[in-house]
């Protein structure tokens, strides 16, 4: 569905940031060029050199040379021109699951933040295209494999060049279209690419980056979330707030994990043992939550630094520099840093997926939840035999939460010698950044079910003891609230999957706003 009256995010007149990336990858913001005289002369300037170059028979990698390992192979200047269709076509091999459409935005805005830095020999309509595109919605079909990190994305990316170029297919109002078809609707003619301009689309690394943006965002969400939860779970399970005391967190100076006991605190209104509790201290999953999601919330400043950093920078090679009239043979393309970004991220994801589901297993555990029933079953006495209320959910949280576990392997460390031994050492970016988000998303549906059992659990402690025994914040409350409309008290056992499926996508649209900064 295509939205009016959006924001503009305008390239060329300062930094991108995540959430610009994001923004256009939802189609909350309408993507610009900026139209300061100064900054395009100095995109021309980039072109104008490179057309300068190739009359005077200057040699260039990718431009008047084959690619990688063929690099010694000179073109003849008659043949030059369709180099860089051969380019995006010999990289069509992708396979594997297709990005989403939200996915395949943020790749293409990421893209237009490298080329717009000016150091591309790209022309001003290329730029025009891939905004064409995002405002548009033709959104490129991208399949997820076939990226080893370096030399950029080159193959995931050849699907948005040869789209600019009228080939290959978009998805444009939910159909998949040849794109020449979904031109001809929109009025739009293809943009033959000029002499070094498929290599500028594809020789970065959009891919990861535009990914690497997505996962950032989702993940703040979900360690805000898993703050949430744990409050419900502390007050559900009559747990001891004062595992979250100001002074206590004093002696430990990470600041991250003093925002999240400061959360916790502002949900549980007290740092009080329970009345008439002789539990000095909780599990560690209760006791320790800060400590586990602290880390994500400490290592945050430190992965925006390093997306944020590649966002922003020129990423292609060789990089044309018309201001000094240079050009610069490099390996910006290499995503060593996002590699690293996704790797810790993931890991610190799931974390969190661990911890909610060692959560769960005491909510569910009549030894362990200090007298809720087993398995938050809300059955009447005389049928709680034949009800097993989240006995199966517990089950399928602990299925993914290892499978989340089981992709914590760093990709990064199993680069591979490619292409002849041009490229003997590369990122794996890429990979880290799908594997990143299937984390994410293992760890949302974890979310989703520990979400259910713990109102469901507050709900029966509220039955038994009465409203006043818990002592919550009003925003705790009003979610509390909203969630009773979604999800009606388990009573006699039903199949859960839809209203699972119901709150992971609620999750992933953000519906609460869950603390301020």
């Amino acid at each position: 569905m295509k939205k009016t009256n959006r924001r503009a995010v305008v390239f060329g007149d300062g930094d991108i940031t995540i959430e610009n990336i994001v923004a256009l990858a939802d189609r909350a913001a309408a993507a610009k060029l900026s139209g300061d005289r100064a900054y395009r002369s100095r995109l021309q300037r980039s072109v104008d050199f490179l057309n300068t170059l190739l009359a005077e028979d200057g040699l260039i990698y990718g431009v008047t040379t084959g690619y990688g390992d063929s690099c010694t192979v000179d073109i003849p200047l008659a043949l030059v021109p369709e180099l860089p269709a051969h380019l995006t076509r010999f990289h069509g091999c992708g396979m594997g699951d297709n990005f989403t459409c939200q996915q395949s935005r943020a790749i293409m805005a990421t893209c237009l933040s490298f080329l717009s830095r000016g150091l591309s020999g790209v022309r001003p309509v290329i730029l025009e295209r891939l905004i064409a595109l995002l405002n548009l919605d033709l959104v490129p079909r991208i399949p997820q494999e076939g990226s080893v990190g370096a030399s950029g994305d080159l193959t995931p990316l050849s699907y948005v060049a040869a789209v600019i170029a009228g080939e290959r297919e978009v998805f444009s109002n939910d159909q998949l279209l040849p794109t020449l078809e979904a031109y001809r609707q929109q009025g739009l003619e293809s943009v033959p690419l000029k002499p070094k301009e498929g290599l500028a689309l594809m020789n970065g690394t959009a891919a990861m980056t535009g990914l690497a943006c997505l996962a950032f965002d989702r993940a703040d969400y979900l360690m805000r979330l898993a703050t949430r939860l744990t409050a419900v779970v502390v007050a559900a399970i009559k747990g001891n707030s004062f595992h979250f005391n100001e002074t206590l967190f004093a002696a430990k100076a990470h600041p991250g994990q003093q925002q999240i006991a400061a959360w916790l605190r502002s949900d549980l209104g007290s740092e009080e043992l329970p009345r008439n509790s002789h539990r000095l201290q909780d599990r560690y999953s209760l006791r320790c939550a800060p400590h586990v999601i602290g880390v994500m919330a400490d290592s945050k400043s430190w992965w925006r630094q390093l997306i944020e950093n590649e966002l922003n920078s020129a990423t292609d090679n060789p990089l044309i520099d018309g201001e000094n009239e240079t050009v610069m043979h490099g390996g910006h393309f290499y995503g060593g840093h996002i590699a690293m970004a996704m790797d810790s991220m993931k890991t610190a994801v799931a974390n969190i997926a661990d911890l909610l589901d060692r959560q769960l297993a005491q909510l569910v555990d009549p030894k362990f939840n200090h007298g809720l029933p087993a398995n938050l079953s809300g059955s009447a006495p005389g049928r709680s035999a034949i009800n097993h209320g989240f006995k199966a959910v517990q089950i399928a949280v602990s299925s993914w939460t290892a499978e989340a576990l089981k992709l914590t392997m760093p990709a990064s460390v199993f680069s591979r010698s490619t292409e002849c031994h041009n490229q003997d050492k590369v990122s794996m970016g890429t990979i880290a950044a799908r594997d990143c988000l299937r984390i994410l998303t293992l760890t949302e549906q974890v979310a989703a079910a520990c979400l259910l059992a713990a109102f469901q659990a507050l709900e029966l402690r509220q039955r038994e003891e009465g409203a006043a025994a818990l002592k919550i914040s009003e925003d705790l409350e009003l979610m509390w609230q909203d969630c009773r409309e979604q999800f009606p008290l388990l009573v006699e056992d039903r199949p859960l999957e839809r209203e699972l499926r119901n709150f992971l996508s609620m999750i992933q649209e953000k519906r609460w706003a869950i603390y301020h900064d």
